[in-house]
Order: structure tokens, then sequence, then C-alpha cells
């Protein structure tokens, strides 16, 4: 499909739950394939993080990569095929330059945002850390400042994000292109986004409370939510057969 293809819906509120449901479907047809994947992903995850600074850095240019293989491997059960495990690490194969692009923009952004934060903090994280009691009050609205302004600056960032993977992948396009479509089809569709995070958010609470146990599950079944929310939003097709 090429980039010219690209064309994005709004979908009803309900449909953020229709793309978990969906990503429960394609996770049961390997169950252990996914959970084995997901593993293998986490242990990725932990050994960059023990490379001081680059690691983090690397994380985050990977993370498109990474996901670039979740929805590859999501679409080949979607059509009906059997998965291997390196079917997981597509975005390695194809469109490397293209996800570790995005993985570059993403990066590029949050360390921008970091700064601003630092700005608008200024010194009231030092106040906090002094234990001045006269600047207490001051430098816990400063700090509360900052983090709604993070958090008003990472939602977009995260918007241009999500859709991106399956973009590069499957329509072949660039980077910042891939990027404009995800934020546009996401602030098209916050209804379901809203139901989605809702839920997303309670089936978290409920994975984590086994020794985390449960995320072998769900962190599948969100992988593969993903690929299902990007089929509805731009293909007009259902997004995953039961």
């Amino acid at each position: 499909m090429s980039a010219l293809a690209v064309k994005r819906r709004g979908v009803p509120a309900g449909h953020g739950w229709d793309w978990i449901v969906a990503g429960w479907q394609l996770f049961r047809r390997q169950p252990l394939l996914w959970m084995a994947a997901v593993i293998l992903y986490f242990l990725i995850l932990v050994a960059l993080a023990l490379v001081p600074v680059l690691g983090s850095l690397a994380t985050m240019v990977l993370a498109p990569v990474l996901a670039g293989g979740l929805v590859s491997a999501s679409r080949k059960l979607d059509r009906g095929g059997a998965v291997e495990l390196t079917d997981f690490f597509a975005g390695f194969r194809e469109r490397f330059p293209r996800l570790a692009a995005v993985g570059l923009l993403y990066l590029g952004a949050s360390v921008l945002i970091a700064l601003v934060v630092g700005l608008v903090a200024g010194t009231g994280i030092w106040n906090l850390l002094a234990g001045d009691p006269q600047a207490l009050l001051a430098a816990g609205a400063t700090v509360a400042l900052a983090v709604l302004v993070m958090a008003a600056l990472m939602v977009p960032v995260l918007m241009a994000l999500w859709f991106a993977p399956p973009l590069v992948m499957f329509h072949e396009l660039g980077a910042v292109d891939a990027m404009k479509a995800s934020f546009w089809a996401c602030l098209q569709n916050l209804g379901p986004f809203l139901v989605y995070g809702l839920v997303l958010l309670l089936l978290s609470v409920l994975a984590s409370m086994p020794l985390l146990l449960g995320w072998l599950v769900l962190g599948p079944v969100m992988a593969a939510s993903i690929y299902a929310a990007y089929r509805d939003v731009f293909v007009e097709q259902p997004a995953a057969a039961p």
C-alpha cells in the first residue's frame, strides 16, 4: 500500500473496547509465542537499561523498531498466517532507517520537553530538596505546574508516535509523514482512545496484582491492540476476525 493510499476515519467511542477485544483474539491464536516475545522484549529493555545514558537513548530510538515487529506479527496473524519468533523483529529487517528516524524524532522531542520542564520548574525543585519551610508551598506549586506542562507537551508527542510504526511498515511513509498522520488520527479519535485508556488502566492494575504475571497476557494484548486500532482507523475493515 503506497503513501498516497493512507486514509483515516473517525470511529465511535465504543471501538476503544473493540481494539482490546481484537488484541485478545490475536493473542489467543499463538499465546505461548506472544509470551515468549514479550519476555524477550523485556530482557532487551533491561539489558539496555543497564548501559548508562546511552542505553536509555537507544531504548527510545529502538522503541518504534520493536513496535514495527509487533504490528507486523499482528498483521500476519490477522491474515491467517502462522507467526515465528523472528516475525516480532521484522522492524530490524524492514524499514529500519525510517523506524529509527521516528525514534530519533521521539528522542529529540523528549529532550526539548525536558528542557522546557526544567525551565518551568526553575529553582522550585532545589527549594523542595533543601526543605525550606517558607518556600515549600511555592516550590510545590512550581513543580506541579512543571508536571502539567510536561503532560501537555508529551501527549501530542505520544499521539504522533502511536500509529507511526504501522504507517511506516505498511504504507512506506517517512518518519515525519507517519508521525503527522498518526497525530491527526489520534486527534480525530479522542473518544475511543479515552475508552481504550480507561479500560487498559483497569486491566493494568489487575495484571499487576499477581506478581506482575498478568502482564504476560496483557502485554501481548496491548501490542496487538495497537494493530487493531490502526486497521480500524486507517482501513475500513474489522480490526480482527473472531
